[in-house]
């Protein structure tokens, strides 16, 4: 059972009563946490944690500031993507090479791990799309997105794309005995199903976007707060730690913090996972609002930092690869504009060159070839003759890998 003893009088939630029947063990009673809802002031906070949040909102910044300075920020969005959607889903036990998410076929990924990943990826292309058009989040958008995450997978069931109909629980307690109940065995039991998880979830949305909270609270510590609702609701049967973390860039974006979606915030988290955890459950039980906030802004700090390096290395690689060029024969604009489709694209077709540049298969064709001839792209796996062969950029490739 879970230790009702660890929840204190100031923890930010309630308890409710909650059962239902196991097929094998029969009925069973037990507890859910439901959170409150968030406040419009910040909670008390230390004066070392507001130095993290200081810190972590100007490496934010820096970040934001480099990436404006850009002609093309945008070519950075997808790379950083697909580091994050690698990490993210780590985080959740899908595990697929970065290497491998890099050159994946989108179409056609080799296994249902890489499927998952590459998920990721189309679900924050939607919903940083949906961001840009000024379209405010709601439950049915994520519920939209959750399909999306799960399209395929093992994860896809009956209740995709809606929130989920049934209780869940998160993980197991150390100390529980090897044949109990999943429920009396969990280290954490979420809010019960139902309309009033609809409504919660919805309340959170509202708060993100409440012109208070935005006066009264500094973007990264209401991104700390929002990040913990959603995860303590758990609101999906499957994804909720990537839509969760999905959320904090997505905060970010919307509260103008950041121009383009370039933070992989999941690296950090994955390498401290059960810190990570176990903070989330200290809020819960004890209201440790201090503690989480001040690791969640150090993690916003390192991963921005990281994030900013790696801006920086792309566009050192882009700028050597447009020297190369620049001392060759080529026409220089469209050859250019290769390698800036190449830097957004770690792996491509002559045909997705044909259409993102606008010019003939003969010539993209032609084009790719010189710059192969130049070492500025190289063949990937598959001879270089055959149909479909696929291409990358081995100096930005070399900065992508090596992004975590």
């Amino acid at each position: 059972m879970v230790d009702l003893t660890t929840f204190v009088p100031d923890a930010p939630g309630h308890l409710v009563a909650i059962n239902g029947t196991d097929p094998r063990h029969g009925p069973w009673e037990h507890v859910a946490f439901v959170p409150s809802p968030l406040p419009v002031l910040p909670p008390d906070l230390s004066a070392r944690t507001y130095r993290a949040v200081a810190d972590s909102r100007a490496a934010l910044a820096a970040l934001d500031s480099t990436a404006r300075r850009l002609p093309n920020p945008r070519i950075f969005r997808r790379p950083a993507l697909q580091a994050e959607a690698q990490s993210t889903s780590a985080l959740e036990g899908t595990y697929a090479p970065l290497s491998e998410v890099l050159t994946a076929d989108e179409e056609r990924p080799p296994n249902a791990d890489l499927r998952e990943v590459l998920n990721y990826v189309r679900m924050a292309d939607a919903a940083f799309g949906w961001i840009e058009e000024g379209r405010p989040l709601n439950v049915s958008m994520l519920e939209e997105l959750q399909a999306v995450l799960v399209r395929g997978t093992h994860g896809e069931s009956r209740e995709s794309g809606s929130l989920r109909g049934h209780q869940v629980v998160i993980g197991r307690r150390k100390d529980a005995p090897p044949d109990a109940l999943p429920i009396h065995a969990a280290r954490f039991v979420p809010s019960p199903p139902g309309l009033d998880l609809r409504a919660n979830l919805q309340d959170l949305l509202d708060w993100m976007a409440d012109k208070r909270v935005l006066q009264e609270i500094d973007p990264v510590v209401a991104a700390a707060l929002a990040h913990y609702q959603f995860e303590t609701l758990h609101p999906f049967h499957d994804g909720n730690g990537r839509i969760g973390r999905l959320l904090i860039v997505a905060h970010l974006l919307t509260q103008e913090v950041l121009l383009e979606p370039t933070l992989a915030v999941s690296p950090w988290f994955e390498a401290r996972r059960s810190e990570y955890y176990d903070h989330l459950l200290a809020v819960s039980t004890t209201g440790a609002w201090d503690a989480f906030v001040r690791f969640f802004a150090t993690g916003l700090e390192s991963s921005a930092n990281t994030t900013h390096e790696r801006m920086k290395a792309l566009v050192d690689a882009q700028e050597s690869m447009k020297e190369r060029i620049r001392h060759s024969t080529l026409r220089a604009d469209t050859a250019h504009a290769l390698v800036d489709f190449a830097i957004s694209r770690s792996a491509f077709t002559v045909r997705a060159v044909e259409k993102s540049l606008g010019i003939s298969y003969g010539r993209a064709n032609g084009l790719v070839g010189q710059l192969v001839q130049l070492g500025v792209l190289a063949p990937l796996g598959a001879p270089s003759g055959s149909f479909g062969r696929r291409f990358y950029a081995p100096e930005a490739f070399a900065v992508l890998v090596n992004w975590q």
